[in-house]
C-alpha cells in the first residue's frame, strides 16, 4: 500500500504546489477575489493578536506559502498528516474566496465556479483522509487507550502483589509467634 499512499499524496499535493508557488510570485492576480474573505477575517485575527496582518495582499502571501509548504511536505511523506491539515486549512479561505457560486448571475459562469468549488471540496475529503491515515500504523487514540490498560495491568499487579506480600508477612509472623524463644 506505500506505493499507492505515495503517488497519491504527490498527486493531491500537486495543486497546491504550483498554485502557492503562483500565488506566491504574483499575489495581486488574487487580492481582488481575497478581498472577499480577508474584510471578513481581518478584524477576527486584529482580535487575536494585533500583529497579526490584515491587509490581503500579505495573508494571500501567507497562505500561498502555507500551500506551497504544505504541498511539498505532503508530496515528500514529511509529516504528512500535520502537512495535509495546513492544506485542508488553508483550502476554505481559497475556495470561499475563489468560488463564490452564489453570487453570479451568469448561469454559464455559476456552473463554472460550482464545479472549481466542488472540485475543492473534492480535494478537501482527499485531505482530510491523509490527515487521519496513519499508515497502518496504531492512530494516537489507540496508543492512548493500550497505554491507560498497560498502566491498569500494572497497578493490578501491584495490587496484588502487594496483597500477596501482605499475606506472606502476616503468616510469617503467626509462625514466628508460634517458635519458642
Amino acid at each position: 500500500m506505500r506505493p499507492v499512499r505515495t503517488v497519491a499524496r504527490t498527486l493531491l499535493s500537486t495543486i497546491f504546489v504550483v498554485g502557492g508557488a503562483r500565488a506566491l510570485a504574483n499575489p495581486e492576480h488574487h487580492v481582488e477575489r481575497a478581498r472577499r474573505v480577508t474584510d471578513r477575517v481581518g478584524p477576527l485575527l486584529a482580535g487575536v493578536h494585533s500583529g497579526i496582518p490584515q491587509d490581503p495582499a500579505t495573508l494571500v502571501r501567507v497562505n500561498a506559502a502555507a500551500q506551497l509548504v504544505g504541498g511539498l511536505l505532503l508530496a515528500t511523506g514529511h509529516c504528512t498528516r500535520p502537512a495535509a491539515a495546513v492544506l485542508a486549512g488553508t483550502l476554505l479561505p481559497t475556495t470561499a474566496a475563489g468560488h463564490p457560486f452564489w453570487t453570479v448571475e451568469d448561469p454559464a459562469q455559476r456552473t463554472n465556479q460550482q464545479v472549481h468549488f466542488m472540485k475543492n471540496l473534492g480535494l478537501l475529503g482527499g485531505l482530510l483522509l491523509a490527515a487521519a491515515d496513519t499508515e497502518g500504523r496504531p492512530g494516537l487514540r489507540w496508543r492512548t487507550g493500550r497505554a491507560m490498560d498497560d498502566s491498569r495491568r500494572t497497578v493490578r499487579r501491584a495490587v496484588r502483589s502487594a496483597r500477596r506480600d501482605a499475606r506472606i508477612a502476616v503468616r510469617s509472623a503467626a509462625t514466628a509467634r508460634r517458635l519458642p524463644g
